[in-house]
């Protein structure tokens, strides 16, 4: 029976390791997908609110290369209720193969989530990413802007993938 119920408990802490670092259903990664020219600096546009980046602007994100293989993330924003800079540096690693933008990051040790590519212009200027489920979503741009007709496009990618845009924050950067 203790057998039994260590198995168990070991499947179940697999199980949810596992499915947190999924793509929401109905959504592909890019394919052709290179490291190099997705590091570096990206703005946050807009994104699904939640709590670590509650109430945050001047949003970016750093990426780069700490080991073969393994990404550094360092996100980064300004909270003007609190007149501070909140700061989380994480890691990133590839689910499969380094050319499909379907990643795995962690902030808070061995607990990862999905990092999915869904969307890349071919110049590594826009991005649109998801999280392991439709809770989750970023647009991201090189630039402290995107355009209108990126915006709408991506607007449009996630709507079909059952995203509630209408809860979209649209970030300020004024720093």
């Amino acid at each position: 029976m203790k057998n039994f119920v260590s198995t168990v408990l070991l499947s179940t802490m697999v199980f949810a390791l596992v499915g947190c670092s999924s793509i929401p259903k109905g959504a592909k990664a890019v394919t052709d997908f290179e490291l190099d020219k997705y590091l570096g600096s990206w703005y946050e546009i807009a994104r699904l609110d939640f709590m670590f980046e509650k109430d945050l602007n001047n949003t970016t994100a750093n990426y780069s290369v700490e080991k073969e293989g393994i990404v550094t993330v360092l996100n980064r924003g300004f909270n003007p209720l609190k007149n501070q800079w909140k700061e989380a540096k994480g890691k990133a690693k590839f689910r499969g193969s380094p050319t499909v933008g379907e990643l795995a990051v962690s902030f808070f040790g061995p607990f990862y989530s999905g990092y999915n590519i869904l969307s890349l212009d071919e110049n590594y200027t826009y991005a649109l990413i998801a999280g392991k489920d439709t809770k989750y979503l970023w647009f991201l741009s090189r630039k402290n802007t995107m355009s209108e007709e990126v915006k709408q496009k991506y607007i449009q990618i996630a709507k079909q993938l059952g995203y509630d845009t209408d809860q979209l924050v649209w970030v300020e950067h004024t720093h």
